[in-house]
């Protein structure tokens, strides 16, 4: 890069790098480390570094990595997971370089399980056909941050600022500051540090969202308290188009404890021969579905619900105690390490489990290379639609995205890093806070936050009808005025931008399942109970608005 600055250079309180990144789960990291190459990278996280949605994923990578399974068979799985709706090409394109990507994170030193006789371990999960998720224990996500983190605070041309939460893009159609395109295109972000309360201007000549899912909009979700849509939220108010967001991913088995704050029961433990069952020990998902506990997610999810609302249980059971002591202990290590803490010995008795809110299939629409609506902002991982999970995500997915859509996105950098743009030259004015002041009333922002996760679980969940979705239209619409006019009064906080992305979110995922009058793979309508490939067979595009 010919004018690459090699480190971030400060200017009070202006930062300006080649490339900034908004993120710091496995998409966001491993992108960091391969721009570090190209220029200054500056890599902002909400919270401490490491912790995301990616951190959490205890299954594993799906990849094509043994001689009996076949491309042809994971793009056949993923297709079908995705009732219809999955992009052919991007389908092929993520699962055909997924063996790549797993080697590239064995060199960088992720530690993968391996069976007795040398190779790695694979287990299958639901919607697959073969074994082909090549994991870490239970805990592959955490691995793979972990290795990921070490190298990127080690590397010289990464900033790592923890603790900063991006408050909204900067865009050439909102400063006045046009290119000779004249095409709207990204210049960086405002971006709130927390701990010492002030704004950052961040100028970048390419700005990359790695921001994650929106799982707090519901009341039960898997996702850590850091997952509130902000990238899709803040990518929308600049100009982006988002898709397919009425498609969000019920967890079937999070664990169902009062102490037990959004811990995930991995995919893999039914993979390897856990079964559902009642409190009276029926097992009921061969009622549901012929493949029972190794049905597509969406589809266990439903069943789990109608089950509970049938007999009025607030929980199923998870049982895998005929694997024994060895084998639970062996692959599930983490998993029985945090039952046991809650008082469930796992090795002797069932988890009880429920549904939550766990990934976020829409997002921001990309392009195949990563781009965005936006010049010179890119999205990759859970914040964007690149078209591969279709109506439903196929498990395991997930990381395997984020990873061949880092080196995606790179490889588009790399093509356009000589272009003759010089509009991120020129400085951005600052943060402006305008007439605002302290509220006192901090109340209304938990009420609201908790006003809107309520209602999303009982009228957007699992299972949807018209007059429900209407509701909470009604809802979202009023709480959105109240909460807009509390964010251009009051000084800003992360509380009050976090309810300002959760409520834009809310009423995106609302809107879109409005919008499509079928049921198909995570959207259940009871008044549009069939599938209809005559006319819904095709993503939910919501229109730019600026």
């Amino acid at each position: 890069m010919a004018e690459s600055i090699r480190r971030p250079a400060h200017y009070g309180h202006r930062i300006i790098s080649d490339f900034l990144v908004i993120g710091g789960g496995v998409a966001g990291l491993d992108l960091s480390l391969r721009l570090a190459e190209l220029g200054s990278v500056q890599l902002i996280t909400k919270t401490d570094a490491g912790e995301s949605n990616s951190s959490q994923a205890q299954g594993g990578i799906a990849a094509v990595l043994d001689s009996d399974d076949r491309f042809e068979l994971h793009i056949e799985d993923t297709h079908r997971a995705g009732a219809g709706l999955c992009h052919e090409d991007t389908v092929r394109f993520v699962v055909e370089n997924g063996a790549r990507a797993i080697h590239r994170m064995i060199q960088l030193g992720v530690t993968f399980t391996r069976t007795p006789e040398g190779p790695y371990h694979l287990t299958r999960e639901g919607g697959h056909s073969n074994r082909r998720v090549v994991h870490s224990a239970d805990a592959t996500g955490k691995a793979v941050v972990q290795t990921l983190l070490e190298k990127v605070q080690r590397h010289p041309n990464i900033q790592l600022m923890p603790n900063h939460l991006a408050i909204d893009l900067i865009t050439s159609y909102k400063t006045g500051r046009f290119a000779p395109d004249r095409n709207n295109r990204c210049l960086g972000c405002y971006t709130l540090d927390i701990e010492n309360d002030r704004v950052i201007t961040q100028q970048a000549r390419f700005t990359i969202l790695a921001t994650g899912g929106a799982g707090k909009v519901y009341l039960y979700t898997s996702n850590p308290d850091i997952a509130t849509g902000d990238g899709i939220a803040m990518a929308y108010r600049a100009g982006c188009r988002v898709a397919n967001m009425e498609f969000i991913q019920f967890h079937p088995t999070c664990l169902y404890h009062p102490k037990a704050k959004s811990f995930l029961i991995s995919e893999a433990v039914r993979g390897e021969g856990g079964i559902l069952v009642l409190s009276d020990g029926d097992r009921f998902m061969e009622r549901h579905h012929p493949r029972r506990e190794l049905a597509p997610r969406d589809i266990v999810a439903r069943a789990i619900d109608f089950e509970m609302k049938r007999t009025g249980d607030d929980c199923v059971f998870l049982d895998i105690t005929a694997k024994g002591e060895k084998f639970i202990r062996e692959h599930f290590p983490n998993i029985h390490s945090k039952c046991l803490d809650l008082g469930i010995d796992m090795v002797r008795e069932p988890i009880p489990v429920v549904p939550a809110a766990h990934y976020t299939c829409g997002g921001v629409l990309t392009h195949p290379d990563g781009t965005t609506d936006l010049e010179n902002l890119f999205a990759l991982g859970e914040v964007s639609h690149t078209g591969l999970h279709g109506a439903n995500r196929l498990a395991s997915n997930s990381l395997l995205e984020c990873l061949v859509f880092a080196e995606a996105v790179e490889q588009t950098i790399r093509k356009k890093i000589n272009d003759n743009d010089t509009t991120h030259h020129i400085p951005l004015p600052p943060w402006d806070n305008f007439d605002t002041h302290m509220c006192e009333e901090a109340v209304l922002i938990s009420h609201n936050w908790d006003e809107i996760r309520r209602f999303m679980s009982n009228y957007v969940g699992i299972v949807r009808s018209d007059s429900r979705l209407a509701r909470a239209r009604r809802r979202i619409e009023l709480l959105q005025q109240e909460i807009n006019e509390y964010y251009w009064n009051c000084r800003i906080s992360r509380d009050l931008l976090e309810l300002r992305n959760i409520a834009l979110v809310a009423s995106l995922i609302i809107r879109s399942a409005i919008h499509r009058k079928e049921s198909r793979g995570l959207h259940c309508n009871t008044n549009h109970p069939e599938r209809d490939d005559t006319h819904w067979a095709k993503d939910s595009i919501l229109p730019i608005h600026l």
